[in-house]
Formats: structure tokens, sequence, C-alpha cells
């Protein structure tokens, strides 16, 4: 009970301040470790070298490309109609579970891919993408209910950084384990990292009890009228579209969205196994993953008081500024050197320019329709996970190398910042209140 106490209190001194701010952060502590270790650091490697064992190292990059391409446009397609189907029902946290639980199951899973079976890893993952990405819909679609317009910088910027220290803190173990399996009780190091995948498995579904168990559901927006849930969904979404002009800074805000966030999850999603492609090793990899983690917490929470001091656009410009420059250095990337400086710079601003997105989003839309918007919002960072793997996949494929694709990914950023300078945070506030 006391060490509850205490947790409570270091949250509270992030900028978790109420209970329910509490209980809804503690899911990106949960989920976080699926992107640290299984999306960012020790699965694309294990893929390429063990799982797709006998294909070409460019051919792995391909697949590993493909699989995420494709995974992630199936949810960037049904998230918004599943968006207004929980707004009508009110089944927000009841989405949330059903797709935490497929990819807790498939994460569970991966401990039993074995040499060469590239099927089954493709399988999995592929289905793991979907669980996670189609959990994060409804988890950021909570957010305008547990924080008020002028806590949604803090308590977004909070949360990511609880999701940076949870994940760097299991990557460290996993790190521990792969490094010295033996002192671990494991056989060998792909045991060690089979084992990491059944970690994050157990990791991510127990921490995501206190948000089921602390956020109410939210109550169901009827505003369209009754009828079947599906039928509803669709009228919700014409009205939507019907409806964009009188949101129009959130419209501008996910056009920018989605073209600089398709240059932030290139990075996040593709690093590992470009840098697999160009000799870095593994070890190396993760080592430098786990400096990300814990660079990024501080990092995390000073953007979010950034955010309030300077205004939250300005702080996304900064961060698209640095994302150019660590955009410029992996085209000239040779060394592990070079990565961890390239890690460096991402970690300085990658939560918080995501966790700054996210809240500035919050308060351009209406609080009665947020998982119908967030289905939105999830389509910008969606459809930006599809664009940056299948421009690395078709560079491998056209010029046998992925350095090429860098250069698209800096004009990205450009043109991301150029849509959001559009953005007009006071105007879109005062609509999404109207």
């Amino acid at each position: 009970m006391l060490f509850a106490h205490m947790i409570a209190r270091l949250m509270a001194r992030v900028g978790l301040v109420t209970p329910d701010q509490r209980a809804w952060a503690w899911y990106d502590w949960a989920n976080s470790v699926y992107f640290t270790t299984v999306i960012t650091a020790v699965f694309p490697s294990f893929f390429a070298t063990y799982a797709a064992r006998g294909l070409e190292p460019a051919q792995a990059t391909a697949r590993f490309g493909l699989i995420t391409t494709v995974s992630v446009a199936i949810i960037a397609i049904i998230s918004p109609v599943l968006g207004a189907i929980a707004d009508y029902s009110g089944a927000k946290k009841r989405f949330l579970a059903i797709f935490m639980v497929i990819g807790v199951t498939s994460c569970a899973a991966m401990a039993l891919i074995g040499e060469g079976d590239i099927g089954l890893a493709s399988a999995l993952f592929f289905i793991g993408n979907i669980g996670v990405s189609g959990s994060l819909v409804f988890y950021d679609s909570l957010l305008p209910h547990v924080a008020a317009p002028r806590d949604t910088d803090r308590v977004s910027s909070a949360g990511y950084a609880m999701g940076y220290l949870s994940g760097g803190v299991l990557l460290l173990i996993n790190l521990a384990w792969i490094l010295q399996p033996a002192a671990f009780g494991f056989a060998d190091t792909v045991s060690a990292i089979k084992a990491s995948f059944l970690a994050v498995a157990l990791w991510w579904a127990a921490f995501s009890i206190p948000l089921f168990r602390g956020v109410a559901e939210p109550a169901p927006d009827r505003s369209i009228g009754g009828g079947p849930a599906i039928a509803v969904a669709f009228g919700r979404l014409a009205r939507t579209f019907r409806e964009i002009r009188l949101y129009r800074n959130a419209f501008l805000l996910f056009i920018a969205m989605l073209l600089y966030q398709d240059g932030i999850q290139t990075v996040i999603r593709m690093s590992s196994v470009f840098g697999a492609e160009v000799g870095i090793d593994q070890n190396a990899q993760i080592a430098a993953f786990v400096m990300v983690q814990f660079v990024g917490i501080p990092c995390a929470v000073l953007f979010g008081a950034l955010g309030a001091r300077i205004g939250t656009k300005k702080c996304i410009f900064i961060a698209i500024g640095v994302y150019i420059l660590a955009a410029g250095l992996a085209y000239f990337m040779t060394s592990a050197v070079h990565f961890f400086l390239l890690a460096f710079l991402v970690a300085l601003v990658l939560g918080g320019s995501q966790a700054l997105s996210r809240a500035l989003f919050a308060r351009l839309i209406p609080h009665d329709r947020t998982s119908e918007f967030f289905a939105f919002y999830a389509v910008s960072e969606r459809f930006a996970t599809v664009f940056g793997p299948a421009l690395f996949t078709i560079s491998v494929l056209v010029t046998g190398s992925s350095r090429s694709a860098i250069i698209a990914i800096i004009g990205l950023f450009v043109a991301g910042a150029f849509v959001l300078s559009l953005v007009d945070e006071e105007a879109g506030a005062r609509a999404a209140l109207s």
C-alpha cells in the first residue's frame, strides 16, 4: 500500500494528477514494451538473421517492410468505422481489450518461431501489428476524457515518458538475457530472445489492468439516432466528412501528421532492419535502443512543459528539424558510432513530438466523438507507417539499397512542417468546443 502511494505521488509529480489520468497512462507503460522489444530492437534482427535464414539481407528487409505495410494499412482502413461504432455504442474499452488480447497472444506465440520459419514469423508479426495499432486507436481516444484541454500536453507527455521508462527497463532485462544467456538459465541466445517475447506479452497484459479498472467508459453518443451500430457508424463517418469544414484546423493537422509521421514511423520501424543491412551489430543496435528509452524519458516530460510555455506547434517544429538532421546522418551511416548518434538525436524528440501531436489533436476535436476522430488520427499514423516502409521496400527492390529512400523522407518532414504552419491552434480549439 505504501509502495502504491509512493508510485502515485511520483506519477503526480510528472503530470498525472488524478487517479484516472494515472490509470490511463499505465497503458503507455504496458504497450510500449512491444514497440521497443518487438517492433524496434530485437524482433527485426531476429527476423532477418534467424526466421529469414537463407534469404539475402535486402530480401529480408523487403519482406519485413511489406508485412509492416499491409498490417498497418488494414488498421488504417478499418479504424474509422470501428471508432465510430465505439463512440455510438460506448465500447472504447471493449475494443481496446479485443485488440490488446490479439497483440498479446501473437507476441507470446513468437516464442514458437523456428529457424527459417519465415511463414510463422511473418504471420505473427502481422497479427501483432494489428493488435497493438488497433488498441492505440481506442487508448488515444480516451485522452480527452481524462484530461481537460489545458492539461492534454502534460498528461500525454507524461504517458509517453512512462512508456519510455517501461520499454527501457524491460529492454535492459532482455539485453542481459541475450548477452549472457547461460547466466540466466537459457540454453543459448535464441532461447533468450524467444523468452523476451514471452516477457513482453506478460508485461503488456499485466500492466493493462489499471486502465480497465480505473478509467470509466465514456457515455455513448447517440446524436445521429438509433439503428444497427454498423449502419450508424457509416452515417457518422459521412457526417464527419460533411462537417470537416467546421474543424478545418484538425483536418490540416491530420494532413501535416500524415506527412511528418510518415518520416517518424519509418525511423522507428525500419532503423533496426536498415542498420542490419549496412552491417550494424545486433548488440550495438539493442544498446542504442536502450539509450533511446532512457534519454527519451526526461525529454518527453520536458517537451510537455516546453509546449505549455512556448506553444505546442513550435515544439513540433523543433522536433521536425531534429528529425531532418537525423535523416541526413542516416544517409551517410556506415558505423555503430553513426547509429548511436542517430539514435541520440531521435531520442531527444521522439516521445515529445508524438505526445504533443496527440495532445494538440485532442484539443481540436469535439469531445463527444473522440473515438471517431482519433480513428482518423490513427489513419495519419498508420498510413504514415504504410508509406515509409513501402518506400523502403520499393527502394530495395529497385536499387538494391535503402539509402535513396532517405531523401524522400526528408521531403516528407519538410512538407509536414509547411502544412503544420497553417494550423491555427486557438481557432481550432474554439471550433471543437462550439
